[in-house]
């Protein structure tokens, strides 16, 4: 304790974390192997040997849609708006996002084929920020009978069409409920909910949406993510894929099974995981403010791992004020080249 200038209690914290990082990082691992090989049919066994042979390898698909050039200035001006002056060091660095809500549909399939954490100051998590994940699903009489179930039987079905309307009533009944059960004391009760632009999602001035937006003290607020930018959205950037691999790794034989595994595998995230994605978001909106007009880039790696273990992973990324007065210029010389 005395070479390393800290207490026993610091010294015994960092010892567990770094046995438990250790055991998650195997788990992390066997979980990978035993998913791959579920998809291609054939043992752990030979997976590994593959792995070791060079054979396989990991590989990340950057999310690269085509942006138009008014698609590439809304995403610029989208990650500018994210940055906030540090009144104490007088910084320009990302706002803490603790109160923007990202909110997608994913499909998840039987075959083959949300905020972020607050940590108390002993590591301890005080509010995972995961707010839910809602099936659109709906329950209807089976039309047949089978060896399973006699005609009439009440059965679970997808949605197959997300309208306005079903979006409506999944934010009004599950969503907002959700977050008010689970938001933490004392937090910023004007909640930001972020989405994309997909023709179900309603706006803001959407007038039944309005008639739910401010309740119980809190005031709820739908923001538009830039066009054709999901990784400005930290469920399609990271999120989706680490809760899609459980599935893959449990066979299920109806809905409600289906249903159930993946309510496990977002429970099951550690928060940890989602504090990480919601840094890689910082991280990409800075590479937006370098590339500008640019679609290409490629993501830095901070080793959240390595900072962590240090206790110096950063709550919120800093950004140069060189880079800012840049980008802000950029967008005031495109403003005038195209006469908007």
């Amino acid at each position: 304790m005395e070479k390393f200038k800290c207490s026993k209690r610091t010294v015994s914290r960092l010892w567990a974390e770094t046995k438990n990082n250790k055991a998650l990082g195997q788990q992390y691992i066997y979980k990978i192997e035993r998913s791959l090989a579920h998809g291609v049919s054939c043992s752990k066994t030979t997976v590994w040997r593959w792995i070791q042979q060079g054979l396989i390898r990991a590989h990340t698909s950057a999310i690269r849609p085509d942006l138009t050039a008014p698609n590439k200035l809304l995403r610029l001006r989208f990650s500018l708006q994210a940055l906030e002056v540090d009144s104490i060091l007088r910084n320009l660095r990302f706002r803490s996002m603790h109160n923007t809500v990202h909110i997608d549909e994913k499909w998840f399939y039987m075959t083959k084929g949300t905020h972020r954490p607050l940590f108390g100051p002993d590591g301890e998590v005080i509010f995972d920020e995961k707010i839910g994940i809602f099936p659109f699903t709906q329950k209807v009489p089976a039309q047949r009978a089978s060896k399973n179930r006699p005609v009439g039987t009440m059965v679970t079905k997808s949605i197959e069409s997300v309208t306005k309307e079903v979006y409506r009533e999944c934010l009004i009944q599950k969503m907002l409920p959700a977050i008010m059960a689970k938001w933490p004391t004392g937090a910023s009760k004007v909640i930001y909910i972020q989405q994309d632009n997909a023709k179900p999602h309603i706006t803001n001035d959407d007038p039944i949406w309005r008639q739910h937006a401010n309740q119980n003290g809190f005031t709820f607020i739908l923001v538009q993510q830039p066009p054709n930018s999901p990784d400005t959205n930290v469920n399609d950037l990271r999120w989706f894929r680490a809760i899609q691999s459980f599935p893959t790794q449990t066979s299920s034989q109806t809905i409600n099974q289906l249903i159930e595994v993946v309510h496990k595998a977002f429970e099951e995230l550690s928060p940890n995981t989602l504090n990480n994605v919601f840094l890689s978001l910082q991280e990409c909106m800075v590479e937006i403010m370098k590339v500008k007009d640019e679609n290409s880039y490629k993501l830095p790696h901070m080793k959240n791992g390595e900072l962590a273990r240090a206790d110096a992973l950063p709550l919120n990324l800093e950004v140069s004020q060189d880079l800012v007065r840049e980008c802000i210029s950029y967008l005031i010389e495109q403003r005038g080249n195209h006469g908007a």
